[in-house]
């Protein structure tokens, strides 16, 4: 998610960060991810399960005017699924980086994505939506946005470590 977040920062995509019930039951935002996040970057505190149901949520997003989304969220069934699958309803191209988000269980995970590619939610990883948005490596922040990315890249082109040459 963190990487998510750079890579995004990076291409200037508008970001809406969320989290539930912070000063109770689920905790503050990780420092990592509030380090990664444009400074002054506002986080929305709300309480419904589903963002997408916080009013604010929904304002923020309309602000950015895109019309293609990308979430993420600590647990992918639920807090990254439910505001997609909304989002796909509400007439929004919902994506959700499943390598961003987290899981209870693989059960859980597995119903989660099933549920979603049901409902017309594109499913993908954060590199892969980062770099389709980046479109052309010939682009300025290409170097950037790679960076950002936090990827073993010598195992992609073929480098493979020491513990797998013969």
């Amino acid at each position: 998610m963190v990487a998510l977040a750079r890579a995004a920062a990076v291409l200037g995509i508008p970001l809406v960060a969320t989290t539930t019930a912070a000063d109770s039951m689920w905790g503050p935002t990780t420092p990592e991810l509030v380090e990664a996040l444009p400074a002054g970057q506002k986080i929305i505190d709300r309480s419904t399960v589903n963002a997408w149901h916080d009013d604010r949520v929904c304002e923020a997003i309309e602000a950015t005017g895109r019309q293609k989304l990308i979430f993420a969220g600590v647990s992918l069934e639920v807090c990254a699924a439910l505001p997609a699958i909304s989002a796909t309803a509400a007439g929004y191209d919902a994506y959700v980086a499943v390598d961003a988000s987290g899981t209870f269980s693989q059960a859980k995970r597995e119903a989660g994505l099933l549920r979603m590619q049901q409902a017309g939610v594109i499913v993908s990883d954060y590199a892969t939506l980062m770099v389709e948005a980046l479109a052309d490596n010939a682009a300025p922040e290409s170097g950037a946005l790679y960076a950002a990315l936090d990827m073993p890249f010598a195992v992609l082109v073929g480098q493979i470590s020491a513990a797998y040459q013969s």
